[in-house]
């Protein structure tokens, strides 16, 4: 059985940047996913939500995701205790961000939240500690506004499935240093991860690209060009891309890409990112895709967003 461990590249980052400690906030979909990635490469996780509930779904999905991983032999059984024993969890940030080298934020994304929490960060965390954010539309420059320590503030915008997407954007914003971002992307280089350097502009690359798109499916859809499927089809056979547009945005959830356009909007005053109508009410109205049971494609049966998730995990 060939075991795939990451943690061997472990030491030699330690000697260069000294860093054995994260603190993750959010136990989300995200979250959870980061922290999953830094503990199976060896770190010590702290993993911090305000709700013990919700850190307690996360610790489980973590679980089933390991045990994904056992199953398919990718990882050993004994990788999976050695993981989950490198996380512990905490629902207040001063105690979970004791002595920590970096936090990675993957909180919801809202700008007074995240500036919220940038502010407590800067407060709890010593002086040397490196602040990221899996923000994937925020300004950083924003964000590191709010503390103490702008140099020190960086994007870290992981990809979702986080154990399986190779992609991290890293997002270096006005003040941050050169030291920093060169720090982080050797660090997403030791989880395995392809880093990819950008500026701080609304969107980045990603979603700028991404979600425009997404958007102009849900266009077609609204005006009448083509149904669901047929949409989503036409991407996959004729574009190669593995999930349709419309199932895609359901997994992203319709409530992120709507408040990602938002952002691209108000950022770029460009009419091209305002979100579509059909995409404005179907949040209002509560569809917002897996996560709610019915977006673009009915999830009503959990084991159909179980399918839908696993086309990632393969």
């Amino acid at each position: 059985m060939m075991v795939l461990k990451h943690c061997v590249l472990l030491p030699k980052l330690l000697i260069a940047f000294n860093m054995k400690n994260i603190a993750v906030i959010g136990a989300g979909t995200m979250g959870n996913g980061i922290a999953h990635t830094f503990a199976q490469s060896g770190f010590k996780v702290s993993l911090i939500d305000i709700s013990e509930a919700s850190l307690k779904r996360g610790m489980e999905t973590i679980s089933k995701n390991l045990d994904r991983m056992v199953a398919k032999e990718k990882i050993s059984e004994s990788d999976k205790t050695e993981t989950l024993s490198n996380i512990s969890t905490y629902t207040s940030i001063p105690e979970g961000v004791k002595n920590v080298e970096l936090v990675v934020e993957a909180a919801t994304e809202n700008i007074d939240l995240k500036l919220n929490i940038f502010k407590q960060l800067d407060e709890a965390c010593v002086e040397d500690t490196i602040l990221a954010t899996n923000t994937s539309s925020i300004s950083i420059t924003q964000i590191a506004a709010v503390t103490s320590r702008p140099e020190k503030v960086i994007g870290m915008h992981f990809m979702n499935p986080v154990p399986i997407m190779k992609l991290v954007e890293i997002i270096r914003g006005y003040n941050t240093s050169d030291k920093v971002t060169k720090t982080i992307m050797s660090l997403s280089e030791t989880l395995g991860k392809a880093p990819v350097e950008v500026n701080d502009y609304p969107g980045f690359v990603a979603n700028r690209i991404l979600m425009p798109m997404l958007n102009e499916s849900i266009e077609t859809l609204y005006n009448g060009v083509a149904g669901v499927n047929e949409i989503d089809t036409v991407m996959k056979l004729g574009m190669a891309h593995p999930m349709g547009p419309l199932q895609l945005a359901d997994f992203i959830g319709l409530d992120v890409c709507l408040s990602i356009l938002n952002v691209m909007y108000d950022g770029f005053k460009n009419p091209k990112y305002a979100p579509c109508p059909l995409l404005v009410n179907m949040v209002r109205a509560g569809k917002l895709g897996i996560k709610s049971g019915e977006g673009f494609y009915d999830y009503s049966e959990s084991r159909k967003a179980e399918k839908v998730a696993s086309q990632f995990s393969k």
